[in-house]
């Protein structure tokens, strides 16, 4: 299955999850069933369920996921290595401690868009001091090695902003975000977060003809007349708006950007132009999933979706160092 055949099926994925996000709830499956018979008694009760708890609680799983797929791939592609996604380099933890920092001295509540805007300049840091530290041609070592200083610092100075928390429900308030959920999100998080992602996701396509020349090495794209640093310029900026803002507005979400590209790879292939969009739709199929899961699966309190993703993206993440052990 090439091509056409893969963005058929990632497209009917999404549609498919999309349709569990609007009827999936903690106590089963028949919610359209309930909502259909709420809607004859009660059409306005019915329409706030629909239009204000559950479609932007989907688009922004479409969102997010998307973001954090083709942000992953994009890493993947600028630092030739399969390990790389936005957890692993620590944009995602980057993103969180500003994103934190605009809870912590109150900025998010005075001015609605210091939270994506710190989110997206704490993975833009994060982003660049990885390429810095990783230089040319790092090996997987180097860039595991730096990826877990810069998420080791980020998260210490997190655990900083908690500890100096000025109360306990302050405290409990940036611990429960920071386990990453889409409940309670509103049209106003989605018009928030909406804007950078596409922004974002629109340089990191843009950068795609670099990222193939990337992939025979910094010297033969060179040779090829490849703009690179135009291509590392839109990769990091693009990664720092779209993963930015998911982060703001859902917390931590991790492995959605290591899973989708691998999983698509041996369908599409290693070129990251081909690989790119497809991430998006595999990102966003992957999260609504796992959003209908946590909401199935919760026996009392609604699971955080970030603890669903890790619990499977950790051992999906510990097969491909071993894969790539192998493969080395």
């Amino acid at each position: 299955m090439r091509g056409a055949g893969v963005y058929l099926v990632l497209g009917l994925a999404v549609l498919v999850g999309a349709a569990l996000s609007l009827t999936v709830t903690r106590s089963g499956l028949p919610l359209m069933h309930d909502l259909w018979d709420l809607w004859d008694t009660d059409p306005e009760s019915a329409g706030l369920i629909l239009w204000q708890l559950r479609v932007p609680r989907m688009l922004l799983a479409i969102l997010i996921g998307g973001a954090l797929g083709i942000s992953g791939a994009a890493l993947q592609g600028l630092l030739r290595n399969p390990l790389a996604e936005p957890g692993i380099t620590g944009a995602s933890a980057g993103a969180a401690f500003c994103a934190i920092l605009a809870f912590y001295f109150g900025f998010a509540d005075d001015f609605p868009l210091a939270l994506p805007l710190a989110g997206i300049a704490g993975a833009l840091i994060a982003v660049t001091l990885l390429y810095v530290a990783a230089g040319r041609g790092a090996p997987t070592l180097t860039l595991i090695l730096a990826g877990v200083a810069i998420s080791a610092i980020a998260g210490a100075l997190s655990s900083l902003a908690l500890n100096l928390a000025p109360s306990p429900y302050a405290a409990i308030e940036i611990v429960f975000w920071s386990l990453g959920s889409l409940t309670d999100r509103s049209m106003t998080h989605v018009l928030l977060a909406a804007p950078f992602i596409v922004v974002g996701a629109a340089m990191i396509l843009t950068a795609g003809r670099g990222l193939d020349a990337l992939t025979l090495g910094e010297e033969a794209a060179e040779a090829m007349g490849a703009h690179l640093t135009r291509t590392r310029f839109l990769v990091v900026v693009g990664t720092g708006l779209a993963v930015g803002a998911s982060v703001s507005v859902s917390g931590v979400i991790g492995f959605i950007g290591l899973v989708a590209p691998h999983l698509l790879r041996p369908f599409l292939g290693h070129r990251p132009a081909a690989l790119l969009p497809a991430s998006f739709l595999g990102g966003a199929a992957l999260l609504l999933f796992a959003d209908a899961i946590a909401r199935y699966l919760s026996p009392g309190p609604e699971l955080k979706i970030g603890v669903v993703t890790a619990l499977v993206g950790a051992p999906f993440f510990l097969w491909a160092v071993f894969a790539s052990r192998r493969d080395a």
